[in-house]
């Protein structure tokens, strides 16, 4: 009878045995099937590297969200302060340089456009001129300039 007691002690799960076991022992998490062997060109002291199914990916900003953790209140407060007034600052820039531009190109177009009209018109006048004198005088008149009315004085 107490070798039976013994015996079933000896038998029964303690507790002592899943404190020593690792995780990876657990029959979710099979070691030999978790296991990704290197591939060539990686460093051979690097260990096997794990990969477990049931661990979704985590995503970029889900991790940097994740670091906030570890900085204090203020300096989270004042790094969102920081970005929102730097964005809306841009925004605002943005837009003032666009009125700008618009006040600028469309001052530019009203100011300059008549004296652009006006040269154009003063050389298509010279062009006409050049023609009838050409036409009236002849192809060597025309090259030489304007005649002068009066021969210039003796002295």
């Amino acid at each position: 009878m107490i070798t039976d007691v013994t015996d079933e002690l000896d038998q029964s799960d303690s507790g002592m045995e899943s404190l020593i076991a690792s995780k990876d022992d657990t029959p979710e998490r099979r070691p030999e099937e978790s296991f990704i062997t290197p591939s060539l060109g990686s460093s051979p002291t690097a260990g096997p590297l794990k990969e477990y199914d049931d661990e979704p990916d985590e995503t970029l900003s889900e991790r940097l969200w994740g670091l906030t953790e570890m900085f204090p209140v203020c300096v989270r407060n004042g790094t969102y302060t920081v970005t929102t007034k730097t964005w809306t600052g841009m925004k605002s820039l943005y837009g003032l340089s666009r009125s700008v531009m618009w006040v600028v190109a469309s001052s530019s177009v009203i100011l300059f456009a008549p004296v652009i009209f006006e040269v154009e018109r003063a050389q298509v006048e010279e062009m006409q001129k050049s023609q009838q004198k050409q036409v009236l005088l002849g192809t060597n008149a025309a090259l030489s300039g304007p005649m002068p009315s009066m021969p210039p004085m003796p002295r």
